[in-house]
C-alpha cells in the first residue's frame, strides 16, 4: 500500500507528546516548530512552539490510521468530505524549507474552494509549483491549499526591492 501524509488533530498542547509517541512506535511524523522570543523579567527567552496548533502530520498507510487514533492525546484525524484529508508531499517539503529559511513565521487561514485551489485573502499573488507565493513589503507568503493555511514570514531588513528572494529552487524579485 501507498503511504500518505495525514493531519492528526490533537488535544491542545499535546503536539510534542503525540509526536514523541509516534517516534517511539517508529511512525514517520512531522510536527513543525517555530521560534518565538518572549521577555520575562528583563530576560529574553526563545521558545519552540508548534507552528500549527493541535496538528501533527503523520506519514502512514491507510490501514495504520486506526492505530494512530488510539494514541493518548489524539482526538482524531482531519477529514475532508468524509475521508481523511491527504496532504501532498510537496507541501510538507515546502513547510520544512520555509521553517529552515525564515526564523519568524506565522500562520494565516486561507479560503479553500471546491476545486482545492486556495485564495489568499489579500496581497499580490504569483504561482510557483502549484502553490501561491506572495512577496510584498518585506513579507513572503506561501500557500498550502490542501491544509487551508498560508505561511507568512518577514524578510530580513537587508533585502531591497531589487534583491532576488530565493525559496527552495525558485528565485523572485521583491515587489514594494
Amino acid at each position: 500500500m501507498q503511504k500518505n501524509w495525514y493531519i492528526i488533530y490533537t488535544k491542545p498542547k499535546y503536539e510534542k507528546k503525540v509526536s514523541a509517541i509516534l517516534e517511539k512506535r517508529k511512525i514517520e511524523n512531522f510536527s513543525p516548530l517555530h521560534r518565538r522570543e518572549i521577555t520575562l523579567f528583563r530576560k529574553r527567552k526563545t521558545l519552540l512552539e508548534p507552528l500549527f496548533q493541535s496538528y501533527v502530520f503523520a506519514h502512514v498507510e491507510e490501514a495504520e490510521i486506526d492505530k494512530i487514533k488510539g494514541i493518548e492525546g489524539v482526538v482524531n484525524l482531519l477529514y475532508w468530505k468524509g475521508i481523511p484529508a491527504v496532504i501532498k508531499e510537496e507541501e510538507i517539503k515546502i513547510i520544512k524549507e520555509f521553517i529552515n529559511d525564515y526564523p519568524e513565521i506565522h500562520v494565516e487561514k486561507t479560503k479553500v474552494s471546491e476545486t482545492g485551489k486556495a485564495r489568499v485573502i489579500d496581497g499580490s499573488i504569483y504561482s510557483i509549483s502549484g502553490n501561491l507565493l506572495s512577496i510584498k513589503n518585506s513579507m513572503i507568503r506561501v500557500n498550502l491549499p490542501s491544509i487551508g493555511f498560508s505561511l507568512v514570514a518577514e524578510l530580513a531588513s537587508t533585502y531591497s526591492s531589487q534583491t532576488p528572494v530565493t525559496f527552495g529552487e525558485k528565485s523572485l524579485l521583491m515587489q514594494s
